[in-house]
């Protein structure tokens, strides 16, 4: 299972360096130098939020390593460095701008009349995919969700299933894709990786972040900003 995470971090280089961490409740942003990632912040114990002020000048490919972390605060500081990098404009020669609001607009129409699973119950969920028969698999399920361990029974029935790109810091996503047969995976969180396409998901859609500065990674951590006004919303497929 590692292999994936492994590759993921390997295509990282080794000679940029971490500015600033802030966790905050909401989003993760990683910054070093021309690179800024962001990932949620994970954190289902609600445990007081960690300080991690001691990674200010370590590599950024160090750094990342900490997505394969158990604590998943750890977790998703090491998934905002991975996307630091992986998710920026220099790194990503191929990719397609988003100009819609939400990620699911641009699946209204692909998946109308169509069987459909979402992993994580994504903000107003239900403005979207309304010609659709929809199915949403929640850790914490809402009324009408099913838990997330019905994944192993309701994905491999599905015609197409939206992964958060959240699945990557919990350790879920390798299972999750290899359960579906035409996995996409959505949202900020989500590396863009090519490694993510040769394990089975057919399409990524992200974030590309802009240099932000710590008081902007600040306000951007609380939640209470749309992050499109701080990067793009990209998106690359096989």
């Amino acid at each position: 299972m590692w292999n994936l995470y492994d590759k993921i971090i390997n295509a990282i280089p080794n000679n940029f360096f971490i500015d600033f961490v802030n966790v905050g409740e909401t989003w993760t942003v990683v910054s070093a130098g021309a690179y800024c990632g962001v990932a949620v912040t994970v954190n289902e114990q609600n445990q007081p939020l960690t300080n991690f002020d001691y990674l200010c000048g370590r590599s950024l490919q160090e750094t990342a390593t900490l997505c394969k972390s158990w604590d998943f605060q750890e977790a998703s500081v090491g998934t905002a460095a991975v996307n630091a990098y992986l998710n920026s404009k220099e790194h990503l020669q191929t990719i397609k701008h988003m100009s819609t609001d939400n990620a699911f607009d641009d699946y209204r129409e692909l998946s109308a009349g169509k069987k459909v699973a979402v992993i994580g119950h994504f903000t107003q969920l239900e403005r979207f995919l309304t010609d659709s028969e929809v199915y949403v698999l929640e850790r914490n399920p809402q009324e009408g969700d099913y838990p997330d361990s019905a994944c192993e029974y309701i994905l491999p029935e599905m015609d197409y299933v939206f992964i958060t790109g959240s699945a990557f810091i919990n350790k879920t996503l390798p299972r999750l894709l290899a359960l579906s047969k035409h996995p996409i995976v959505l949202g900020p969180s989500t590396p863009m990786s090519p490694a993510l396409l040769e394990y089975g998901a057919k399409e990524l859609s992200g974030l590309s972040l802009g240099i932000v500065t710590k008081k902007e990674a600040a306000t951007i951590g609380h939640g209470n900003v749309r992050l499109k006004n701080f990067g793009e919303r990209i998106k690359i497929t096989v």
